[in-house]
């Protein structure tokens, strides 16, 4: 399988379809309007995991595999690879699900960094996962 055909990984987290007013002048989504829901998705992903409030810090290495058209249903899914004290590595894949066809394909991945915040907006420690049966 190639890779914009990969199986995604982690929990589809956000769902929408890409619009006319989201394209450049050649017709594509705008890389940025991807990115934008990536954050998103990413941040509703650290805030269930924070229990509270989180802020992007950083996003590493965004690659764009394959082009995003008007009418496309952008999926992205999020999986957290690390968690430190205040912070977590989340890492989202952007997938397109075709319009005329329903194939889906990889449309960009990257590890976005999020810390939790305290209401004043300054870190605070992440709470310890509880164990469930």
């Amino acid at each position: 399988m190639s890779e914009t055909s990969a199986e995604p990984r982690g929990t589809l987290t956000v769902r929408t379809m890409a619009m006319p007013a989201d394209t450049n002048a050649n017709g594509d989504i705008f890389g940025g309007w991807v990115m934008s829901r990536m954050d998103q998705a990413g941040g509703m992903a650290g805030v269930e995991r924070a229990m509270g409030r989180v802020v992007t810090v950083s996003v590493e290495s965004m690659n764009f595999i394959q082009p995003m058209k008007v009418g496309d249903v952008l999926c992205v899914y999020c999986d957290i690879d690390k968690v430190g004290r205040t912070s977590m590595k989340i890492h989202v894949e952007a997938f397109a699900k075709r319009f005329l066809t329903g194939e889906r394909h990889k449309v960009t991945d990257a590890t976005f960094t999020f810390v939790a915040i305290d209401e004043d907006g300054k870190p605070r420690p992440l709470p310890e996962l509880v164990a469930t049966d």
